[in-house]
């Protein structure tokens, strides 16, 4: 059967269904009039059914008698030369939706992907207590120079010494938080786990957060200029010294990194290496002085770039653990709440569920004396090694 036999046949069909609706709501002058269409259309598809079955008992006559012809195959480099003339007018494509496009399968992945991201923490270079009240002090013995005795003759009077001093850090815990509001149609209906994923995001605001409260810290202490390598190897052989160059490390970030993967001795071999104790990790060798590097993206750690075409690197050279310490009273907790309020948002009214995020902590100077708080400043054509 044809196409326009089948459409006369569609339209036969639903006239009649067409006829019974308007008897059945006592419309019997339109369901007549209604009849008289269906008539005409059956008269229509009978005339050309009969001639449709004349053509296929011709073929299958001049089939019996051997004198049907071959159909010809269609060839498709002609079809498309032809279709393009047309301007592809009447043909199936796969751009127009109602002429095929709705066929093609779109690939739609409703996983979360993730771009790759470089993260670090400061939190591991710290010194991390855990307590269990709002405030409290720490107390140190203050650093000085110590003198020895002092030398006494027979019968002599025994002077008196001096006594160590004592100093204390105080710590006064505060509260960082937030609240993210997810509609509860959403957790329900993706395929996606939304809850994981916001945990997760949820985990790295921590992760920034703690950062943010570290090198503010570290930017209590006054910058120092760094113009090379000698100032680096002054810090830790001078101001430094043995107290703390043995345990001290170079804090930078990608910026950094750069300018010291440049730097070469004498002999024209780089001075930033693989550390021999962990190969993974960096090291800084020039001479007797060999010091770990640890790099933060500039992401977490960035550069200042207020002047043009220069920038001003950090570059923390010392001992963190000595240096700053961070008070940790309760760790990130995650609650959630579908009847909760929060600012203009209702989460009962507006069918939400709000997850609210909370940590408490606090950050001080332990002893400015452990590091150096470096700065340096180069181009951006240095940066970039060009």
């Amino acid at each position: 059967m044809n196409k326009k036999l089948l459409e006369l046949l569609n339209k036969i069909n639903g006239k009649k269904t067409e006829i019974k609706n308007l008897v059945d709501q006592g419309k019997i002058e339109e369901a007549k009039a209604a009849k008289e269409e269906l008539k005409k259309l059956q008269d229509e598809f009978d005339i050309l059914k009969d001639l449709e079955d004349e053509d296929i008992s011709n073929v299958t006559s001049q089939i019996q008698e051997g004198t049907a012809q071959p159909v010809q195959k269609k060839d498709p480099e002609k079809e498309f030369a032809d279709a393009a003339r047309r301007g592809f007018r009447n043909s199936m494509n796969e751009g127009t939706p109602a002429e095929g496009g709705y066929t093609v399968p779109e690939d739609i992945q409703t996983r979360i992907n993730t771009y790759r991201e470089a993260k670090a923490s400061l939190i591991d270079l710290v010194d991390v207590e855990d307590v269990t009240t709002n405030k409290g002090s720490r107390t140190f013995k203050k650093r000085s120079q110590q003198t020895g005795f002092t030398k006494v003759g027979e019968g002599g009077k025994i002077p008196g010494g001096k006594t160590p001093q004592f100093g204390r850090i105080d710590y006064d815990i505060d509260k960082y938080g937030g609240y993210f509001p997810i509609t509860n149609e959403l957790l329900e209906d993706s395929d996606a786990n939304i809850t994981k994923t916001l945990v997760e995001w949820i985990g790295d605001e921590s992760r920034v957060t703690r950062n943010k409260i570290i090198l503010e810290v570290v930017n209590e202490k006054e910058k120092t200029a760094i113009a090379g390598l000698d100032d680096i190897k002054k810090a830790l052989n001078v101001t430094l010294g043995q107290a703390f160059k043995p345990t001290s490390r170079i804090i930078t970030n990608d910026d950094g990194l750069q300018y010291l993967d440049t730097l070469k001795n004498e002999k024209g071999e780089y001075l930033l290496q693989p550390d021999p104790a962990s190969p993974m990790q960096m090291a800084l060798c020039a001479g007797a002085t060999r010091v770990p590097v640890s790099v933060i993206p500039n992401g977490d750690m960035q550069s200042d770039t207020r002047t043009a075409k220069t920038r001003k690197i950090p570059v923390i050279i010392g001992d963190l653990k000595e240096g700053v310490k961070f008070f940790d009273r309760k760790l990130l907790t995650i609650m959630t709440s579908n009847i909760a309020t929060a600012g203009d948002l209702n989460a009962f009214e507006e069918d939400l569920t709000l997850f609210r995020a909370i940590e408490r902590e606090d950050c001080v100077m332990k002893d400015d004396q452990a590091f150096v708080n470096g700065e340096l400043t180069i181009t951006d054509e240095e940066v970039s090694g060009e």
